[in-house]
Parts: C-alpha cells; structure tokens; sequence
C-alpha cells in the first residue's frame, strides 16, 4: 500500500499515525519528491472524480491567481494543475492494486482497512 502526500500536512500526519497506530505497512510518497504522473492523476480522477482530486480548499489553491482558478473547467485542465502544483491535490491519496481512499476520515479508514 502507498500513502501519497506531503510530509509536512496535518491531514498526512493524522492518517500515518493512524495506519503507524495499527501495524499496518506502508510506503510514503512524497508528492514534493515524487510527483504523481498524469497517469496516475488519471487513475485517481477516474476513482474519485476529479472535483475530490482537486483540493479547493487548500492554500495551494486559494493562492492562486483567480485566472488560474478560473482555468479549472475540468478533468484535463485539472490534471494540468496539479502536474504543475502537485500541492493542490487533496490528501493522503491511499493507493495500492487500486485507489482506495483519498482524504482522511477515521471512521472510513477502520471500514476500508
């Protein structure tokens, strides 16, 4: 199993130290290190929709300039984003044969793990 993410996010720190709590493996990707592929963004939008890919409500993408936002009309334009700022991706991205989870909800993570 792959945990996307960036080190320094509450939310990616929240879901390791829950999946650390209970033992289960793990690889991390960091998305600053080793930014998804469009393939892989692909995947993710196809799973969850590319409008929960997309974080909103981050400050990746509240600093952007309203062009920019304005820009996101869909899924390629989308993707285009977050291959060029892979910050604005909603996370952690829980990833293994398929995508399983994006986000952290606790309550999800003990039903899907």
């Amino acid at each position: 199993m792959k945990v996307y993410g960036i080190v320094n996010c509450n939310t990616v720190k929240a879901a390791r130290a829950w999946l650390d709590r209970r033992k289960l493996a793990y690889e991390f990707v960091d998305f600053k290190k080793t930014p998804p592929t469009k393939e892989l963004l692909a995947r993710w939008c196809k799973a969850f929709g590319w409008e929960t890919v997309l974080n909103r409500r981050g400050t990746t993408w509240r600093l952007l300039p309203p062009a920019a936002q304005a820009g996101v009309r869909d899924e390629a334009s989308a993707i285009a984003l977050m291959l060029d700022r892979p910050t604005v991706i909603k996370r952690p991205v829980i990833d293994d044969a398929k995508p399983r989870l994006i986000g952290f909800d606790e309550a999800q993570y003990a039903r899907t793990l």
